[in-house]
């Protein structure tokens, strides 16, 4: 392929604090890895916009996000208040929203600008919806008025069973909500994006190490891999970036959901049993995220974060 003999991608700096002032939205940036990544991005003065269907759970998102200190502004080059460094359960947002500080529903939280030198109030904003409408993420690209990144976490897990067991509507609905997201942020971020944007999408090592009954997530998933590479390609000559990260296990309120990981002594047990002795906190795993955002000159990779899992 020919690419475009125009302007090559703009040089900086790959290293986070590259992020600093500019805007990220966080597509599913209400818990989890999303919400880790929100801290990260504000401990190195980033402006985040977040994007969410629960509202509650939104709001102490927010809530949280705007309480952060960019830690050059502490002047001690630490990061306070990373989430996901420790349990799960510690996460804003993982339970009851009740009792926690919040500014109402999101779509009532102002500001636009960029990331530099604001109030908290305008560093971060909240959009309800769902991430895989085209409406809400086109509302959460006009609230933010300028966009350089964008990283979707957001995605279902159904459709697991048997292939014969499952009828066609569960087929179709697992395609909506894990693959049909992918789609719908990446032709909003196409036409918004600036030279040296960047898109990043989620993946997981499953796709690598597939078991039964997981034939149709896992299929959809293994697809945003291949769309990240064909979309590499087809964004290289608007000098946009694309690529994935997939995960490994991560302590979060997804894996912490499942049977036999409720506690903190279950989530240890089960996490020796991994090459470097325990899963990998939410933190560990947005800082993937935040290493394709900083660096432009990658594109059209996936990258693994799973504490060396897929070496068993």
């Amino acid at each position: 392929m020919v690419y475009s003999p125009g302007k090559p991608v703009p040089s900086r700096t790959p290293l986070p604090s590259a992020l600093a002032g500019s805007t990220a939205l966080l597509i599913g940036g209400s818990s989890g890895i999303g919400l880790a990544a929100g801290v990260l991005l504000r401990s190195v003065a980033a402006r985040v916009v977040l994007v969410g269907r629960d509202p509650a759970r939104l709001a102490a998102a927010v809530s949280q996000l705007r309480a952060e200190r960019p830690a050059m502004a502490a002047g001690d080059g630490s990061a306070p208040g990373l989430a996901g460094d420790g349990p799960a359960s510690n996460l804003p947002g993982d339970g009851p929203a009740s009792g926690l500080a919040g500014d109402g529903p999101a779509s009532g939280l102002a500001g636009d600008g960029s990331a530099s030198g604001l109030a908290g109030d305008e560093a971060v904003l909240g959009v309800v919806g769902d991430g895989g409408d085209e409406a809400t993420i086109a509302a959460a690209f006009e609230r933010a008025g300028h966009v350089d990144h964008v990283l979707v976490t957001a995605g279902g897990f159904s459709g697991a069973g048997p292939l014969t067991e499952l009828s066609a509507d569960d087929i179709r609905g697992t395609v909506d909500s894990r693959l049909w997201p992918a789609f719908a942020v990446a032709r909003a971020a196409a036409t918004r994006l600036p030279a040296g944007g960047s898109l990043t999408f989620s993946s997981g090592i499953l796709v690598l190490r597939p078991g039964p009954g997981m034939t149709a997530p896992l299929s959809l998933i293994g697809a945003v891999e291949t769309l990240t590479r064909a979309l590499a390609v087809e964004l290289a000559p608007a000098r946009l970036r694309v690529n994935a990260v997939r995960y490994g296990r991560i302590d979060t309120p997804l894996l912490r959901s499942l049977p036999g990981h409720g506690s903190d002594d279950e989530i240890a047990t089960a996490g020796a049993t991994t090459p470097l002795g325990r899963f990998g906190s939410a933190s560990e795993a947005a800082a993937g995220a935040l290493f394709l955002m900083a660096n432009n000159y990658v594109t059209g990779q996936i990258i693994t974060v799973d504490g060396g899992e897929t070496l068993n």
